[in-house]
């Protein structure tokens, strides 16, 4: 009969890369090997966990649950494996998953030192903006700023950043550089991020300034927010990382520099109804650690 921890592994794997060839690949199975297993799943349990077409492997209603069902089986197989080998030796592949901007400026810089402290750890990282589920995309820890909309995920606050705002030079030649908040009802915002649809509120000793981010263009994450600065189409709000490059080489020059525009929270999310994986746990209080050094991010901008 099919081994059907090994079996569960597969289906976790396909459920996630949509793609038999791309499992077998990262299992280092062949693919009719692959096949065969998720068939003989199927088979054993009576269900179709799969919708096949030519372009992709696709989960049923029936696949979604069972996959909800069986990811902290596996979970809770990997931490007895964790434990039983001893010490802190950390193996085996672990997902991650953060925006692009965040993975750019933030921890790829320094993800070298994680992977020397854990040789025989794989780490996957995904950079989607958008807002992926834990479960289904069978991710371990995602890293994710603002305000928590997934209320059933487990979530460890790892820092802060602070919003700043910028504009590029000839947008600022062209509008004027505003020298106090009620200057910036004539200026425009590019929309994105976690200021998206909020009221930005701005404090210089006792006074209070609200202003609500409105222009002409929105977009999907930070990094097209930072280029869309760049080019000139607006100012851009956006925490300190992600503005940083773009003020120290002048093609972003910051803006009421002496307002308080208030923090972004960071937080690392877990997938609900189970405990996260040791290699999650580390890859946490490394984020823990690097946005507390000296250098790190949240230094005073």
């Amino acid at each position: 009969m099919t081994d059907q921890f090994a079996a569960l592994r597969i289906f976790a794997r396909l459920a996630h890369t949509g793609s038999f060839s791309r499992t077998a690949r990262e299992l280092k199975l062949s693919q009719p090997t692959t096949s065969r297993m998720i068939s003989d799943l199927e088979q054993q349990l009576g269900v179709t966990l799969f919708t096949r077409t030519t372009r992709a492997v696709v989960l049923t209603q029936v696949g979604e649950e069972y996959l909800k069902q069986i990811q902290p089986i596996l979970h809770a197989l990997e931490e007895a494996n964790h434990h039983i080998r001893g010490g802190n030796t950390l193996r085996g592949v672990l997902r991650v998953s953060m925006a692009s901007v965040t993975a750019s400026r933030i921890v790829l810089p320094k993800l070298k030192l994680f992977m020397a402290e854990h040789p025989l750890l794989d780490i996957h990282l995904s950079t989607e903006d958008r807002r992926q589920d834990l479960i289904v995309d069978g991710i371990d820890v995602a890293l994710r700023s603002g305000k928590l909309t997934d209320s059933s995920a487990k979530a460890r606050q790892i820092g802060s950043w602070p919003l700043i705002m910028a504009g590029a030079p000839a947008y600022l030649s062209e509008y004027g550089i505003p020298e106090k908040p009620a200057d910036l009802g004539s200026h425009s915002f590019i929309v994105a991020g976690p200021a998206a649809g909020q009221a930005l509120v701005m404090r210089k000793g006792d006074q209070d300034f609200s202003l609500q981010l409105t222009g002409r263009l929105t977009v999907q994450g930070n990094q097209a927010a930072v280029s869309a600065g760049v080019e000139g189409l607006g100012l851009v709000v956006a925490t300190g990382p992600t503005l940083l490059d773009e003020i120290n080489n002048g093609t972003l020059t910051r803006v009421l520099a002496d307002w308080d525009m208030g923090e972004i929270g960071a937080h690392a999310l877990f997938p609900s109804g189970q405990e996260p994986k040791p290699a999650a746990r580390a890859f946490v209080d490394f984020l823990i650690r690097i946005m507390n050094a000296p250098d790190a991010a949240r230094r005073r901008y």
